[in-house]
């Protein structure tokens, strides 16, 4: 597998991602699609919310489903739901939970460097952490787009299923 790096402020990475970019929402839905990128216009609001602790009956029938296979192991529910508010290209406002397995890594690896006493000061550890990557980093210092997409059977309910990030180019660093 060909490894496509970040040289060159992403330039092979914006030349495979940013021809799927759409407007908005709105532009994705039009043209019937599921899954798209967008360029907020502005974000307002990076935001955290706790969630329960423990998978719903559903989800744990999903992970209880043993695999013929492959030995079963524990996946750990992260409390937390990461998401921003923000209003795309069309104008129209929206407050999408991220669902990357990506920001809750940098979650779990956070609380688990934590050199705090207490599990719930190691949360807190992890939580100003990934508030400092996700709302001063990327807000800051990014070229922030959004991959969203919707399931098939919630057509109209989207989530950020992934966060493209390349660095903001300066006007003066092209001279």
């Amino acid at each position: 597998m060909k490894k496509i790096d970040t040289s060159n402020n992403w330039s092979e990475r914006k030349k495979l991602v940013l021809p799927l970019k759409f407007r908005s929402i709105r532009d994705i839905e039009n043209q019937d699609k599921s899954l798209g990128i967008i360029k907020p216009r502005t974000i307002k609001k990076y935001f955290c919310k706790e969630t329960t602790r423990e998978w719903n009956p559903k989800q744990q029938g999903v992970i209880d489903q043993l695999d013929l296979f492959e030995p079963t192991i524990e996946l750990e529910k992260i409390p937390y739901k990461f998401g921003y508010n923000f209003i795309d290209e069309d104008g129209d406002e929206h407050r999408y939970s991220i669902s990357d397995w990506e920001i809750k890594e940098l979650y779990r690896k956070c609380r688990d460097k934590s050199q705090s006493l207490t599990p719930l000061a190691k949360e807190k550890d992890a939580l100003e952490k990934v508030r400092q990557k996700l709302e001063v980093e990327f807000l800051g210092d990014k070229d922030l787009y959004f991959i969203v997409g919707n399931l098939k059977n919630h057509k109209k309910s989207f989530m950020i299923i992934g966060l493209f990030y390349p660095p903001i180019v300066s006007q003066l660093s092209l001279f």
